[in-house]
């Protein structure tokens, strides 16, 4: 495209609208984003992505890791990286079959029971196929560089059969076995959950409650306390300390139930007792409590499920049965009080289990259930971290994956649920034989029998999330993919999943493939609002970034927010709340950011370790950034509609060229930004390399070298005109590949119109710019920045003095003993002319002032301004006066505070830290005026 052109298509302004879903569609039709695994010429860096549910959509947590790894991706590509990120979702067991179900109920009014597992699988597969796609849609609006052409689902063919081929492997090696064990079980979702999917929520209010037991021959009584009632249903034991004076001589008698009749003994167990606390006698329910489990274990004890999958009472309960299992606790206090068995209660607050899914309270329960034989392969994965296979960044998250790898329990991967990998196990009907076996049998494998039935459960979903970065690569086949990928690179997510997945994907990761899954483990923090608080819609502060990027008027805003906090159930009271902070903070709704600004935001504010605050008004800041990026390159244009395209000059014929002091300078600069962007990235600083380019464009490239180089861009003589032309596009060039990896769309699209002959057709499969040492000229950039200092501190006296920018000062002296300055002042004093508005650039060792002036502090010098004839000095003396007054007044307030002893005793350190800052600041501004009154005269 021609110069005039591509000018043509800038006029408009910048509108994100206009340009993000054209390039998107662009880089996926050339294939950009799809990775060749045969190319052994180039070093492999792979990411697998964290697969989002199937029935997630787009919220900040995804735009941050999308982010960051689609940076990285983009990044790696240009620098000459065979580079892969693959895409997929997560079958989301428990998620999917609710959203399902509540669909059937809705629009059918019939359960998953009522059609059968067959149909409802169907149904489910239905779903996904027509909804299911909707956060992979989403992904292509921020930019994602996905391989689509790879995508991966956990339950698709290929992934199905690495599932199996793991759970057989395990099963025959012994880490895999079945037994009847006391699980976390959620009577809402009906399935088991692993610890790590139970949400304890602490300081809860609940009671202490005092009960008595008869001894069952009559003499006397044991008081237990106890926060479940509705459990001694299924007590087959109280327990007490073996030494405690009270109870040791009870131990090994039989107490009678008193709702029940039936008799059970007294342990002494000095594990589970503590003579301090209650009574120092302890009931023991087996069936429904951890601890309890296990004294019933080393007891012999009886286990009675009391319990059915809806938490209700079942018929061991007696004539509770039917009850739920918080009704029942109100009827059996009830009826313990009307027989005198009641002996008290007291306050006492509580940390109880909710399923993370439905926050139903969870309740400990015994079944039969699959369990990992897990510390075998824990110790691997701590093995991996210790020698430094696997790097965690940042490095204080391996403390936190130590511990917990240390004290690790078997994992329970079995769960009551439809939507899953079916468990590949057989049960004989005849024999009661187990098969787990690769493929289904037909008949017992023992006895011959054809009476067999597969095991109805499906596995936990992290099970498969645990294969993830080599089943998706094809294993258990030897694929090329595999050689080339495995391990992957770089494993970038959230530290709230350490546990759930990262700890779980090393584990079967060392175990099949005998080497790490990935290099790096990037943590990043969680993305909180701008008052730090945690997203939520019950909140009401949850931000879609959907919203960000299109942007949304007020009215359907306020819609949208009333929808979601009714949607998660609350009241008028609340949503009133919700719309009235959302008019406060969106008076106008939510402008039109785009893709680009929201990636820089990310990029921008993802330190290690620490939070995301999102401000949407700093979103709005770096829509600003593209906008400054798009006039910029509309600039540059403007002055190369003459400009006969050239290829990119390499360092060498860049520097034969005649440049200027500010070509010179911006070429060492760009030199020195892409050694900083290299050495940021590398080090996973995605926020420094935000600062970085950043910096350099606006406060460098637009803010300095444009303006510095107007003079050679309008001169008459034509070497000089297209000298600085070349540079200019060379310094749009290489600013706009350093961008591109945070901001893909704006970069493409500007990078096009330059009048440039490019080696390709995209930004995206161009190189990224390198440090070259051969073009730096630290003396030129020295005495550039000398130059650049210079007038900063006239244009800082102009603002301070108040002279209008159409005056044009006479003249400006620069006092310093170095030489060599005042040598270069002498030959560069038209940037400073210019850029300044002066007559006169002067240099000297010894300035004798004569008359009023104003005065500038260099590194090493002074700057002079000759006030006389400039300004009213009789006015400027005045207005100086006044400010003095006036901060005087405020320093004497904050010395006065300060030497108040009952101030500084008193008040919390940081208000009096503030005060003595607000002192400081007050004395030098003071020294300041007096300063500048003295050179008034």
């Amino acid at each position: 495209m021609d110069t005039k052109r591509a000018l043509e298509t800038l006029e408009g302004g910048y509108d994100p609208s206009q340009i993000e879903d054209n390039w998107y569609q662009y880089w996926t039709d050339k294939g950009y984003f799809h990775a060749d695994e045969n190319d052994d010429t180039k070093e492999a860096f792979s990411i697998v992505i964290p697969p989002p549910n199937v029935t997630g959509q787009l919220h900040m947590g995804h735009v941050l890791f999308v982010t960051l790894q689609d940076l990285l991706i983009r990044w790696k590509k240009m620098c000459g990286y065979n580079t892969l990120w693959l895409p997929g979702t997560d079958h989301a067991g428990i998620a999917t079959q609710m959203v399902v179900e509540r669909e059937l109920a809705n629009t059918e009014g019939v359960s998953r029971h009522d059609i059968g597992r067959e149909e409802f699988l169907k149904r489910v597969w239905k779903w996904k196929a027509e909804k299911g796609g909707r956060i992979t849609q989403q992904l292509r609006v921020l930019g994602a560089a996905l391989d689509w052409e790879r995508e991966r689902f956990t339950m698709d063919e290929g992934l199905s059969k690495a599932v199996r081929e793991v759970f057989v492997r395990l099963h025959e090696e012994g880490l895999i076995y079945r037994a009847d064990r006391l699980i976390n079980w959620c009577p809402r979702c009906h399935t088991a959950l692993s610890d790590l999917e139970v949400e304890h929520k602490d300081n809860l209010p609940g009671e202490l409650w005092s009960f008595a037991y008869p001894l069952a021959d009559g003499d006397g009584e044991l008081v237990v306390a106890t926060t479940r009632p509705e459990t001694m249903l299924g007590d087959s034991a109280v327990a007490v300390h073996p030494e405690d004076d009270r109870y040791k001589h009870l131990i090994g008698r039989e107490l009678r139930h008193p709702l029940l009749g039936y008799t059970f003994p007294i342990v002494g167990d000095d594990i589970l007792v503590d003579p301090e606390f209650g009574t120092g006698a302890v009931k023991v329910t087996p069936a429904h409590d951890p601890n309890d489990f296990e004294v019933g274990l080393r007891h012999n004890l009886k286990f009675i499920n009391i319990l059915d999958i809806d938490g209700v009472v079942n018929e061991n309960g007696g004539k509770y049965k039917g009850l739920d299992r918080f009704e029942a606790r109100r009827v059996i206090k009830e009826d313990l009080a009307a027989l005198g068995l009641e002996r008290g209660r007291e306050d006492h607050t509580m940390s109880i289990g909710h399923c993370q899914r439905c926050e139903t309270v969870v309740e400990p329960y015994m079944s039969k259930q699959w369990y990992v034989k897990i510390q075998p392969l824990a110790d691997e994965a701590i093995k991996a971290v210790e020698d430094g296979r696997t790097v965690f960044i940042p490095k204080q998250w391996e403390k936190t994956y130590f511990e917990w790898m240390y004290n690790i329990r078997d994992w329970c991967i079995s769960r009551q649920l439809w939507w899953g990998h079916q468990i590949p196990a057989w049960y004989c009907n005849d024999c009661d034989e187990v098969m787990v076996l690769r493929e289904e049998p037909t008949t017992c494998t023992k006895c011959g029998s054809k009476n067999i039935r597969r095991d109805e459960d499906v596995l936990d979903t992290w099970f498969s999330s645990a294969l993830w970065p080599f089943s998706t690569l094809g294993w258990p086949d030897e694929t090329k993919m595999l050689t080339t990928y495995y391990p992957t690179t770089v494993m970038e997510t959230g530290f709230d999943i350490i546990f759930f997945w990262v700890a779980r994907m090393m584990m079967m990761g060392l175990h099949f493939m005998d080497e790490v899954p990935f290099k790096t483990i990037y943590l990043h923090a969680m993305v909180r609002d701008h008052d730090g608080d945690k997203m939520s819609k019950v909140k009401g502060n949850v931000i879609d970034p959907l919203d960000v990027i299109s942007g949304i008027g007020l009215d359907d805003l306020l819609v949208k927010r009333e929808r979601d906090a009714r949607g998660v159930g609350i009241e008028d009271k609340g949503v009133k709340r919700i719309l009235k902070a959302t008019k406060k903070m969106f008076p106008q709704g939510i402008p039109t950011a785009g893709a680009d600004a929201l990636r820089f935001t990310f990029t921008a504010m993802a330190g290690q370790g620490r939070d995301v605050r999102l401000d949407v008004k700093r979103i709005e800041g770096y829509r600003f950034f593209c906008n400054k990026i798009w006039n910029a390159t509309r600039y540059a244009l403007m002055n190369l509609q003459d400009f006969e395209p050239v290829e990119r000059m390499d360092a060498e014929a860049l520097t034969k060229l005649e440049l200027s002091l500010a070509d010179r300078w911006i070429l060492t600069r760009i030199s020195e930004t892409a050694a900083d962007m290299e050495r940021a990235l590398d080090a996973f600083g995605f926020d420094e390399a935000g600062r970085v380019i950043y910096g350099f464009f606006w406060g460098e490239l637009c803010d300095w070298y444009i303006e510095l180089v107007k003079t050679s861009l309008q001169s008459d003589d034509p070497t000089k005109r297209r000298n600085s032309q070349i540079v200019l596009v060379h310094a749009l060039d290489a600013s706009l590949r350093m961008l591109h990896p945070i901001m893909p769309f704006v970069t493409e699209h500007l990078w096009q119109l330059l009048p440039l002959t490019r080696p390709v057709e995209s930004i995206m499969v161009d190189s990224y710019p390198r440090k070259d040492a051969a073009l730096e000229d630290i003396a030129s950039r020295e005495r550039m920045e000398f130059v650049m200092d210079v007038i900063r501190a006239v244009r800082t006296i102009r603002g301070e003095s108040r002279i209008e920018p159409k005056v044009i000062l006479p003249q400006v002296v620069v006092q310093t003993q170095n030489e060599d300055r005042i040598n270069d002042l002498k030959k560069y004093s038209y940037y400073v002319s210019v850029l300044c508005k002066v007559e006169g650039v002067e240099a000297s060792t010894d300035y004798e002032r004569s008359g009023p002036v104003a005065t500038g502090v260099l590194s090493g010098g002074e700057v002079f301004v000759p006030l006389a004839g400039v300004i009213d000095v009789d006015d400027e003396k005045a207005r100086l006066a006044r400010d003095a007054e006036k901060v005087e007044k405020e320093l004497q307030r904050s010395e006065g505070k300060l030497n108040n002893e009952r101030f500084v005793s008193r008040a919390p350190a940081e208000i009096v830290e503030k005060e003595k800052e607000i002192a400081r600041d007050a004395k030098e501004r003071l020294e300041n005026i007096r300063r500048s009154l003295d050179l008034l005269g």
